[in-house]
């Protein structure tokens, strides 16, 4: 289903951005080193339909973040290490499975690479249209980043 899934993404738009900052104050942006590739876009209707690769090399983490849809992970290669504001890590993803993300500011959240291979995401976002990627905020008072 996710190659159907991205296969349907990619025949809309292929190109490639730099990911970009929102710079709300106090904000945790990604580490250094961290990317993105846009994919695909579409927009049916209300909703705009993202398709992105994110890199995120060893020890390096996403920032502190939440987004205003729901997000569905693939974990092409490494292992992504998800947080919730509560600092308890909720789940460790390896290549190969996938991760869903409601959204929300009730699901503020951060992905680390812990381990020493880059980690490769592929990420379908289905957002209110013209909503930013991810809407960054600051560390909820875990002691990393």
């Amino acid at each position: 289903m996710r190659t159907a899934l991205r296969c349907a993404l990619v025949g809309a738009i292929v190109t490639t951005t730099t990911l970009t900052i929102s710079g709300t104050a106090g904000a945790t942006p990604p580490g250094p080193g961290v990317t993105a590739k846009l994919i695909s876009q579409t927009t049916v209707g209300d909703t705009d339909y993202v398709l992105r690769e994110i890199t995120v090399p060893p020890g390096q983490a996403t920032g502190w973040h939440y987004h205003d849809g729901t997000v569905y992970g693939f974990v092409r290669q490494g292992t992504l290490s998800h947080y919730h504001s509560d600092c308890a890590e909720d789940g460790v993803y390896p290549t190969g499975t996938t991760v869903r993300e409601p959204g929300g500011p009730g699901d503020v959240h951060l992905g680390r690479n812990e381990g020493a291979t880059p980690l490769v995401l592929d990420v379908l976002y289905v957002l209110p249209h013209g909503a930013p990627y991810s809407e960054d905020v600051p560390n909820p008072g875990c002691p990393f980043q």
